[in-house]
């Protein structure tokens, strides 16, 4: 990186607030992995923005709850999330959801365009990975830039040595090839970019502002 370009912002988020969560590990793992490269790291779990199950009955009477733009305030403050979330049932955590939901409703929210990278971590053999295909679609869908080589951690009960560090060397240097991919892909998208347009929903359709969660830049 040029000396003359500040260093990348990246808030490096847990999905899970339970103590011991093997993806509360990874997301650690991953922020000391940033930080090794010269990034800034803002760590953050789910548990650090609470709100209540999404109701727009309740965000008519009360607006969005403090949790919410807390969320948006970290995110505003980051060039790029990094989220490592868990898989329940084959798909998202609800909570992780519930809280993109309530985000979406800022006005303008702060998805449009961000680049995320999505992991997770899984006693399994699959190591949650269709957890983050379907959380794909949501931040996707708001416009983010989600980066095509997610990093799912299979038997994650047996990958972690007690510093923290992954035992297995090539799944260890696959995480850091990762990162650094990532890393290079985020810190061009927002200090060299080479063209901005605008992004609608379907091509060829003007958004309704009433129905489709779309900014214009």
């Amino acid at each position: 990186m040029r000396a003359d370009i500040r260093a990348m912002r990246y808030l490096v988020m847990s999905g899970s607030g339970r103590q011991g969560s093997f993806n509360r590990r990874l997301a650690a793992r991953a922020a000391g992995i940033v930080e090794a490269r010269g990034g800034v790291v803002d760590r953050a779990s789910i548990t650090d923005f609470a709100v209540p199950v999404y109701d727009g009955d309740c965000e008519t009477s009360e607006g969005v709850p403090i949790g919410a733009e807390a969320f948006r305030a970290r995110l505003d403050a980051a060039d790029a999330l990094v989220l490592a979330s868990p898989e329940y049932n084959a798909s998202l955590p609800g909570s992780v959801k519930n809280l993109i939901d309530w985000v979406s409703r800022t006005d303008p929210h702060p998805f449009h365009q961000l680049q995320v990278l999505l992991m997770s971590a899984s006693p399994s053999m699959a190591g949650g990975n269709r957890g983050l295909w379907a959380l794909r679609i949501p931040f996707e869908h708001l416009g983010a830039r989600v980066y095509p080589d997610m990093f799912s951690l299979a038997q994650a009960h047996r990958a972690f040595d007690p510093d923290g560090d992954l035992v297995d060397a090539q799944l260890a240097g696959r995480l850091e090839d990762n990162i650094a991919g990532f890393m290079a892909l985020a810190e061009a998208s927002v200090h060299y970019p080479c063209a901005k347009h605008a992004w609608v929903e379907y091509l060829g359709e003007r958004p309704d502002p009433a129905l489709d969660r779309v900014q214009q830049v």
